[in-house]
Order: structure tokens, then sequence, then C-alpha cells
């Protein structure tokens, strides 16, 4: 009698749900009806794709212009761009919302001042979300401002940095935000990001505009907009900058 109660319970259990629940395992996934694109890769992971946008070759900055939209005043020299200091960001005159980033830097052979002071510059996504550069090789600051950080939002995993002067690289994934058509966000934007071919920040959510004096917040913008360097009074070297629509 227990026995056939059970029976009855699961057969009662099971009834309450939909058919098309009990049968969702009955008959595979369908298969994607489009065809993957075939992509060339590199030579190496740090060399561009056959589909990607190369945004420095170590020859120009032709696709990059000041914040205020003349050149980009950055010197250019050796296959490397180094911040001007005093010359302001440089954005890319193409925009951009989600997406695969490589971009390789260097901070100074030879340190000068500490915490903040030292090799830093930024890399904004979409002119919004900082990832920050920094020389953090035996340089003490506050953990969400070293390098790789999320800006004042998520400290790296871990400190993958290299000593001053050596290349060091990242390789970014970003997920833009979405917003509604009142401009609330229903979608926060995500990062990924590995930091010298070691994973630092993963699928993280970005709470917003990483500002440096006040809490992070969205604000409505474009589904693409451009990416920026940031000019923070110190020579940081850019070179193999590419980046691939997602």
């Amino acid at each position: 009698m227990v026995k056939h109660l059970a029976t009855l319970g699961v057969a009662s259990f099971l009834a309450s749900f939909p058919a098309a629940m009990l049968a969702q395992d009955a008959a595979p996934f369908p298969p994607p009806r489009t065809r993957p694109p075939i992509i060339s890769p590199g030579k190496t992971s740090a060399d561009p794709p056959s589909d990607a946008i190369v945004l420095f070759d170590g020859k120009s900055l032709s696709h990059w212009r000041g914040t205020d939209g003349t050149p980009a005043k950055w010197q250019v020299r050796d296959g490397y761009a180094e911040v001007a200091a005093a010359t302001g960001d440089i954005r890319t005159t193409e925009v951009f919302g989600d997406c695969q980033l490589h971009i390789e830097w260097a901070t100074p052979a030879v340190p000068k001042g500490e915490g903040q002071e030292r090799g830093n510059s930024g890399v904004f996504l979409m002119e919004r979300y900082e990832i920050q550069v920094l020389d953090s090789y035996n340089n003490e600051t506050y953990y969400h401002g070293q390098a790789g950080a999320v800006y004042k939002q998520y400290a790296p995993l871990g400190n993958a940095s290299r000593k001053p002067g050596e290349w060091q690289s990242y390789d970014i994934i970003f997920k833009a935000p979405r917003f509604d058509e009142q401009g609330k966000v229903t979608e926060r934007a995500r990062v990924t990001v590995l930091h010298n071919g070691v994973l630092i920040q993963n699928n993280v959510e970005i709470y917003g505009i990483t500002y440096n004096d006040r809490p992070a917040l969205y604000i409505a913008h474009p589904p693409q907009e451009p990416l920026r360097l940031q000019d923070h009074g110190n020579p940081v070297r850019y070179r193999n900058i590419w980046i691939r629509r997602l």
C-alpha cells in the first residue's frame, strides 16, 4: 500500500509539469543554422587574427585622436607610442561595443614615484570603464587600483606584473552594457582580463562608470563608443593594439 501511494505521488508530481518540459531531453539540441566564419589566427596569440582591426601597428596613430578631435600628440618611435605628458588622453576614431582587445604596454624602466604616481595610465573601454595600467612590481597601492584592476571596483585575482620597462600585455573580453528606451540599464557590462597570459578578472560585472572620487553608476550611452588611453602624466608606452568586434 505504501509503495502504491509512493508511486501515485511520483505520478502526480510528474503530471504537474508541462509535457514540453518532460520531453526536453528526448530530442537532441537543434544544430545551429549559421556556419561559423573562418578566421585565420595570427602566428602567435599576440598577433592579430584575420578579422581584427589593427589600432596601432607601431608606425602611426592614424586610428587615434585627442579627446578634442585634434591629431593624437603622443610620441611614436621604435615601434611604440609613448604618453606625452600634458597632451591629454587619446581615443580611437572608430567605435566599439562587445569586443576582444589585445594591448601591450610598458612602464618606465627607471621607476619614479610611489603608488599611483608610478607608471600610471589606463585602458578605458567605451571611454568609461577603466582597466588600470600601473607599475605594480614591488609597488604598494590600494588593491582595486593596481595593474589589472577594474578601477575602484575589483582588485585583480593576482599580481602578474613584470619588472619596470618590460613589455606586458592585456587580453580583454568585454561585453557592453545594455539600456532600455528610458535609459535604464538592463544588463551591466562584463569583463574578463588576462594579464601576461594570467587570468586576473573572471567575467566580472562592472557596476558603472569607474570614477575615482564617487560611487560607480551607469549613465545611458550609445551601444558603441571609442576606446580611450589615459595620459596620467607618466611616460607609459603602448604597442601592438588590435581589436575584434564580437
